[in-house]
């Protein structure tokens, strides 16, 4: 296609091309060109360096025209492989699918950590700046702010009912907050002597386990707020502890780079698990629909079956491992991340894992054949938490940007 110059078009290309000849010491061509193309005097200043300028923004343009290309194209094959019509995929293997249905802005810090509420259409997201913020997440609308810690809030986990919520803080303390009406603190817990990394309740209710920076894990009573256990053992910052599904047991990562098991029972650490090479920073307990899938990746047959239970970690070395905690061995790893893993979970289905990490990227683990089967480029910065919703297709993920991301799953 061939362009047309209007007379005033041509005129400034002229000057343009004068000013550059002349800037370059081409005089002799410069006084050809300049009676040739019928220019008298001088240029003036304001085309000062514009064929350079013009050449520049051109190349730039075209890179730019190159990428939004590429872009389109990832998006138009993602509309075809994600659009629900095609291949009628069941929801057991729906996976999150960019880009983003919501981008939740407020917070003034890092999110710590993102939950879905398990019977409201809720997400509950934990920050830096000290608070909790509740948002709605089939409208992307924020609904209110729980303020009472004084330092980042690092961990948040609901009860069953999703009637109580837990919080723990580096302001040591461990809050309770009351999630049916009043959305007030209802109980401070204080007992751990360093930042508090970790908080989650024992499947009954009646419990909340936590971890700290001071080593320690601890096992409070609801009904009183006090603490009925300490359990020690790991040598470093303890980052996470998660029960079992059973309720017997707790899981825990720590700096010292090891993964332990515990019997809720007896305080007794069950089992060591050490492959990791730096520190472990996120764990999470196989449903028992991962039985099948688990085994498929750990290549077991029928008679040599694990029997679990299961667990992943993810860790600071950019490996996630699958361990069977009743052999206390690690069945398999996932190499993909290129940065420290933050966070993982299980898809309600038992198929796959979902990982969030600080190569800012979400991505979607198919166990049985041990591969990274959807990467997400899912924020400007470092990923700190995923959750997985149980019964609605939806992801979360939280951010250093300060933002944390609803996904629809298809």
């Amino acid at each position: 296609m061939k362009m047309v110059l209007s007379q005033r078009q041509r005129e400034e290309l002229n000057k343009a091309i004068a000013d550059y000849l002349s800037a370059n010491g081409y005089q002799d061509a410069l006084e050809a060109f300049k009676k040739e193309a019928d220019m008298p005097g001088e240029v003036e200043r304001k085309y000062g360096g514009l064929l350079e300028k013009k050449w520049t923004s051109v190349i730039r343009l075209q890179k730019k025209v190159m990428e939004l290309e590429s872009k389109l194209s990832e998006a138009e094959k993602e509309f075809i492989e994600g659009a629900p019509t095609r291949g009628k995929r069941s929801p057991s293997d729906w996976i999150p699918r960019p880009p983003e249905k919501f981008c939740l802005t407020g917070h003034r810090a890092t999110i710590n950590r993102v939950v879905f509420h398990p019977v409201f259409s809720l997400v509950v997201t934990a920050s830096e700046d000290a608070t909790i913020k509740v948002w709605d997440f089939e409208t992307g609308e924020f609904e209110r702010t729980l303020k009472g810690h004084t330092d980042s809030v690092q961990d948040i986990a609901f009860d069953t009912s999703g009637k109580l919520l837990v919080s723990c803080s580096s302001d040591m303390t461990i809050k309770l907050w009351d999630f049916q009406q009043s959305f007030s603190c209802i109980k401070t817990m204080h007992g751990h002597d360093h930042n508090v990394s970790s908080v989650t309740f024992v499947p009954q209710g009646d419990f909340i386990v936590s971890a700290s920076r001071d080593k320690t894990i601890k096992i409070w009573e609801v009904a009183t707020g006090y603490c009925v256990k300490t359990l020690t053992g790991h040598r470093e910052w303890v980052r996470m502890a998660r029960i079992s599904p059973c309720g017997e047991l707790i899981a825990s990562c720590s700096n010292d780079q090891t993964v332990r098991v515990w019997h809720i029972a007896s305080k007794e650490t069950k089992v060591e698990l050490r492959d990791h090479d730096h520190v472990v920073e996120c764990i999470a307990w196989a449903p028992d629909c991962a039985r099948a899938t688990i085994n498929a990746a750990a290549g077991a047959d029928n008679k040599g079956a694990h029997e679990g239970p299961f667990l992943a970690s993810g860790s600071r070395d950019k490996t996630i491992r699958v361990w069977d905690v009743g052999s206390g061995v690690c069945l398999f790893t996932l190499l993909g991340h290129d940065n420290w893993v933050r966070g993982i979970v299980f898809h309600p289905s038992g198929k796959f894992i979902v990982s969030a990490s600080d190569d800012k990227t979400l991505r979607v683990w198919d166990t049985r054949n041990k591969r990274n089967m959807k990467t997400l480029e899912a924020h400007a910065h470092f990923c700190t938490s995923v959750d997985f919703h149980r019964n609605h297709p939806y992801v979360v993920t939280g951010s250093v940007d300060q933002t944390a991301k609803i996904w629809e799953c298809r």
